[in-house]
């Protein structure tokens, strides 16, 4: 007689049991996976909270910076202007002490017989208008105005005789500075 033998709840269990392994290890790679991400999770929001401070420290340091820059804009503005107020003034200084100069050199230079009516200056010119008794007197002031210091370039505008006491009447225009040639 032959003896048979029933295989099949053997491999019904074996199969069973490699199912239940299946599972465990896929539960298990499930859990080790979700653990990964989770600390991927927190790895990544440290970071992101560390460079967020970072960025803070930097914005702190930036806006004293712009700070700093905006209060060298305005002692660089400040100082462009109080650079321009003392040209200004330096201006004002140079023409007063020039026309003080021009005019004391033409109380030096007037010569007797010469008598001044009026002495107007615009810039750099002086308009000169007066009598003399001789058209030598006219002549030696302009002379004199010319050899003065800081060469002053002479016109003579016109001479009229007036009156019977021949004074002469004229009109000169003076330019003193740098340049020596006087201008129309």
């Amino acid at each position: 007689m032959k003896t048979r033998i029933n295989l099949l709840p053997w491999r019904q269990a074996l199969a069973e049991r490699r199912r239940k392994y299946f599972l465990a290890f896929l539960l298990a790679f499930a859990c080790m996976a979700l653990a990964a991400v989770w600390l991927a999770d927190q790895v990544i929001d440290q970071a992101i909270d560390r460079q967020v401070t970072r960025n803070s420290h930097v914005a702190q340091d930036v806006a004293l910076q712009d700070s700093s820059i905006k209060t060298l804009d305005d002692l660089r503005e400040q100082s462009q202007l109080l650079a321009k107020r003392m040209k200004v003034v330096q201006d004002l200084h140079d023409a007063r002490s020039s026309s003080a100069q021009l005019l004391d050199q033409l109380a030096r230079a007037v010569p007797d017989g010469v008598h001044l009516h009026e002495v107007v200056a615009k810039g750099d010119k002086v308009s000169i208008s007066g009598s003399a008794e001789s058209s030598q007197d006219i002549a030696q002031l302009m002379r004199r105005l010319e050899a003065s210091e800081g060469g002053h370039a002479t016109r003579l505008q016109h001479v009229r005789t007036e009156g019977t006491h021949g004074a002469n009447e004229f009109q000169l225009m003076v330019r003193h500075g740098e340049s020596a040639e006087a201008q129309p």
